[in-house]
């Protein structure tokens, strides 16, 4: 399976360590087109805002799923979820339940598979169950 991992970049990097365990997981079974989310040291130098959003959209139309850690906001990850609604692609919204609100544009909108958490540990046997669905 083909999974577009989405986490906030412009929006803050709190959670990085925790995409790239997350993405590691994955990665043990499945193809994440996305793993830079997970980049301690991640870097936009040499890409346009053009570049970023054309490599960005096309990867969303080539996966199979979208699987979202929103516990810190971004903009750019409300985007995707989103673009993701409209191409009917599923999508999972992971957030921990003691450091955020998820925006009631997510929260009410039934498409979305919202997965909050309170551990990390609790967040593993839910992308097993996401990944042998899907």
């Amino acid at each position: 399976m083909k999974v577009y991992f989405a986490g906030s970049i412009r929006g803050g990097r709190i959670d990085a360590a925790l995409y790239e365990r997350l993405i590691k997981y994955i990665q043990k079974t499945d193809v994440v087109l996305t793993e830079h989310v997970g980049d301690l040291n991640l870097s936009e130098e040499g890409q346009t805002v053009v570049d970023i959003y054309n490599q960005d959209t096309a990867w969303l139309h080539e996966s199979d799923v979208l699987i979202a850690e929103c516990t810190c906001p971004s903009l750019g990850v409300g985007y995707e979820q989103a673009y993701v609604e409209r191409c009917q692609k599923p999508c999972h919204i992971f957030d921990n339940k003691k450091g955020t609100n998820l925006s009631a544009m997510l929260a009410g909108n039934g498409f979305y598979n919202k997965r909050p958490y309170e551990d990390e540990d609790d967040i593993y046997p839910i992308i097993d169950s996401i990944l042998q669905k899907e």
